[in-house]
């Protein structure tokens, strides 16, 4: 249960006017940073990311950064970014502020429109990673050089941190924190690739979620092994009829449910705002997490299953190694998303009991789990006034992410991070990862607005040189 303070900020009103339907200088010049960014093809393998730091980092310089405050950090084909802001010190450690560079891989044969260009079009911008998050990257650039050209000095170093692989590995995101701590280091973060708005199929706006936990990332191999033989002579055992039968039984199987303050406010939340049945499964779960009802229609909704439980899919096949030949193994990946406070290796244990001991389950490569950060009342209270600059009088709830970013890193390494991506969608405006991926007009220069109100409440009142 929250307590009363958090409860009364979550539900706390600002008086803010709503931001002018012609985008002003500040937004402009986002959108110039933004189109830049979208044309670098920051894919795997195209070795693009290093590139567009180095265009971020002459943005900074342009701006007036000192070259000792901008760091380009190397690994393999991408690299890490990380900018320091420079404040007077009287309020107290940095606070970091977090975005990844690279994006899913696009296809350009099979968009509507150049994944790699900016286009503005019907009131949406498209692009490969207009949603997923080079909007952020921009947001957070475009304000920190808007600041500093205005003198503004914050009362404690605000530190961008862009990652180059949160897509695939993320390597660069573990690196900076193990071994460079020093120049990440901060009281809190705020993540960009997390939490945000909701808007209802009307355009209307229902609620914003500043997430607070994340789902721990893992996946797990599956194998069955078989001496093998002559496809003539079929044998009783054969390694892909069992895993065959080793898969129906993952795909049976049910994690216990689960959850925590932050879910149960969620779900309350939303459910406020959710009509029919999983509305009312929404209000019932938060209301009595051990509803069998409500379990049982959340556990049928693949946007909500994830908020209850541990998850864990099939992913990937790979079996045999001749047409004519019996198999010799079989091998499927399990990809599961854990609950915050489970275990890894507790998940993988139970994946081996339920399919048994003729199956091995292993660990594919890293793992990391993280604990939820705790609500704070600064971080909560200059969220809802950011997020009421550009949608007065929406409520701000805490939220839990199925999916996972680099903020798990953050968490796990001791600095209490939140998603607070300023961004106002629909659910059917979403296509990160996918086709035509874009973002509203309107939201990109909201987005500009709510971080401006952010940074200068958490780290204000600054002063001009």
């Amino acid at each position: 249960m929250l307590k009363p303070l958090l409860a009364s900020l979550l539900t706390c009103s600002v008086a803010l006017p709503a931001m002018a339907a012609t985008p002003d200088a500040n937004q402009v010049q986002a959108r110039d940073i933004f189109s830049h960014l979208i044309a670098f093809k920051t894919e795997i393998g195209q070795g693009q990311v290093p590139v567009m730091a180095n265009y971020l980092a002459d943005q900074f310089r342009a701006a007036g950064f000192p070259d000792a405050d901008i760091h380009i950090i190397p690994h393999g084909e991408t690299a890490a970014m990380v900018v320091r802001y420079r404040g007077n010190g009287t309020g107290g450690k940095p606070i970091a502020l977090m975005a990844h560079m690279d994006v899913v891989t696009a296809k350009p044969e099979d968009w509507q429109r150049d994944p790699f260009k900016l286009i503005e079009e019907d009131g949406y911008f498209y692009g490969r990673g207009t949603e997923d998050i080079k909007s952020g990257v921009t947001v957070l650039a475009a304000n920190f050089i808007q600041l500093k050209k205005a003198g503004f000095v914050p009362t404690r170093d605000l530190i961008i941190v862009y990652t180059g692989d949160e897509e695939t590995s993320q390597d660069t995101m573990d690196d900076l924190v193990k071994n460079h701590r020093d120049l990440v280091d901060a009281e809190f973060a705020l993540n960009t690739d997390a939490g945000g708005g909701v808007l209802g199929e009307d355009g209307k706006p229902l609620v914003f979620g500043l997430q607070t936990a994340e789902k721990a990332y893992a996946d797990f191999e599956l194998t069955t092994r078989n001496p093998g033989g002559h496809s003539s002579e079929p044998r009783q055992d054969n390694a892909i009829y069992e895993l065959a039968d080793a898969l129906k039984k993952v795909q049976a199987y049910q994690f216990p449910v689960m959850w925590n303050d932050t879910t149960l406010a969620q779900f309350k939340a939303e459910g406020a705002t959710r009509e029919g049945k999983v509305g009312q499964a929404m209000r019932d779960f938060a209301n009595n997490p051990h509803d069998a009802a409500a379990i049982g229609v959340l556990s049928t909704e693949y946007a909500e299953v994830g908020k209850t439980r541990t998850t864990c899919v099939a992913t990937m096949l790979h079996g045999g190694h001749a047409d004519n030949a019996l198999p010799q193994s079989a091998t499927a990946n399990i990809n599961c998303r854990i609950f915050p406070g489970v275990a890894i290796d507790t998940v993988r244990k139970t994946l081996q009991d339920v399919v048994g001991s003729k199956v091995d389950v292993t660990l594919v490569g890293k793992a990391i789990a993280s604990d939820p950060s705790p609500l704070r009342p600064d971080v909560v209270a200059a969220v809802t006034k950011a997020v009421h600059a550009i949608r007065p009088g929406v409520n701000v709830t805490p939220e839990q992410e199925s999916g996972a970013t680099d903020g798990i890193y953050f968490r796990a390494a001791g600095i209490p991070t939140y998603g607070v991506n300023g961004m106002f969608m629909k659910d059917s405006d979403s296509f990160a990862h996918g086709l035509n991926e874009r973002v509203p007009v309107k939201g990109f220069y909201d987005d500009v607005t709510y971080w401006h109100v952010l940074l200068t409440t958490l780290a204000g009142p600054g002063k001009s040189k």
